[in-house]
């Protein structure tokens, strides 16, 4: 049986659908606070079964041990935790507590019940502004924020607690800037509150809900003076997530793995082609750098190639298309 923490976020559902087509027994839970429990009944209609689901936070460790007492879980797929990095320079003890505290948490209750394989969600901000893309899992590591740097411990917590125990196995998994939705267009990217990432924005311009879409940075040291990063498909994504779940509990050893395209888009070249493929206007303004972004980040993938045996699959074009089809359906709006 497989935890899934965070498992109605953006990420998480898609992954929960993978892992349902292979007949995974799964125990979905979110503690809500950037999620929607009706994205559940949603993930059961294209599943076609029930999904065993709990809402609670993992910083709550009485919560976990009841958790796993009760189920018989013999690995976790680590979603859970804060991601807006604007927010975690402002806050960072918040991300802090959440992030690191939380998982440690989840990791005591694990040891205790003798569940000790995880798939851990880091992030390519683990790689900061010391190198050159692209970005390879030997480069060194070193964090522009808060967010980043909760990442970069978490994942030193988990090579540390496989030192010291060989029953301990891990995967992490750097990827880069999942966009997207489901190919059936019933799920995407759809966050409570305030966006942290492009393209729920972009959405909501395209759909004039918001008037124009500020990218921040237009004088980057790149070919049309914005950021520069790697947008990968979320579904290419969770597909990462199978195959490094798959790895270790065939293999019992532990990886790091970026999963990216390996290829650098603009921001401003993201936006000129969800206008073009979807044909529709997406009104932008430049505004200052945010504290934290760098000029420019992509992936290095032959590891992932050669370890897990994983491609992704979809094209920038696909992702742009694929979000669209989801908006559509979600605001339910005419063609």
């Amino acid at each position: 049986m497989i935890l899934i923490t965070g498992a109605l976020g953006y990420i998480g559902s898609h992954t929960i659908i993978e892992l349902a087509k292979l007949n995974y027994e799964i125990i979905a839970l979110d503690n809500l606070s950037n999620s929607k429990l009706s994205q559940l009944s949603i993930l059961e209609k294209i599943v076609s079964k029930k999904i065993t689901f709990f809402k609670g936070d993992i910083r709550d460790k009485n919560f976990l041990e009841s958790l796993f007492k009760s189920h018989n879980i013999s690995a976790v797929i680590h979603f859970a935790g804060l991601k807006a990095v604007g927010e975690s320079v402002i806050n960072p003890l918040k991300y802090f507590d959440n992030n690191i505290g939380g998982t440690i948490n989840l990791l005591q209750v694990m040891n205790k019940n003798n569940c000790n394989k995880i798939v851990f969600s880091s992030s390519a901000t683990v790689y900061g502004d010391l190198n050159i893309p692209p970005f390879k899992e030997n480069s060194s590591l070193r964090s522009n924020n808060p967010y980043g740097l909760s990442k970069i411990t978490l994942e030193k917590i988990l090579e540390d607690l496989a030192a010291s125990d060989s029953k301990w196995i891990f995967a992490s998994l750097r990827y880069f800037n999942p966009i997207g939705a489901h190919s059936s267009g019933l799920i995407g990217d759809d966050p409570l509150g305030k966006p942290n990432n492009i393209m729920p924005f972009i959405v909501k311009v395209a759909l004039k809900k918001i008037k124009t879409l500020e990218i921040f940075g237009n004088d980057y040291d790149t070919p049309d003076g914005t950021g520069i990063r790697d947008y990968i498909h979320v579904e290419d994504i969770a597909q990462g997530h199978i195959r490094a779940l798959e790895y270790i509990e065939k293999y019992s050893s532990s990886i790091t793995v970026n999963l990216g395209t390996g290829k650098g888009c603009s921001v401003l070249n993201l936006v000129k082609t969800f206008s073009n493929v979807n044909s529709v206007k997406v009104p932008y303004v430049f505004a200052p750098r945010r504290n934290g972004d760098i000029a420019s980040s992509y992936a290095d993938t032959s590891l992932a190639t050669q370890i897990l045996n994983w491609k992704p699959l979809h094209n920038i074009e696909r992702m742009c298309l694929d979000t669209w089809k989801w908006a559509r359906t979600h605001y339910n709006l005419k063609k």
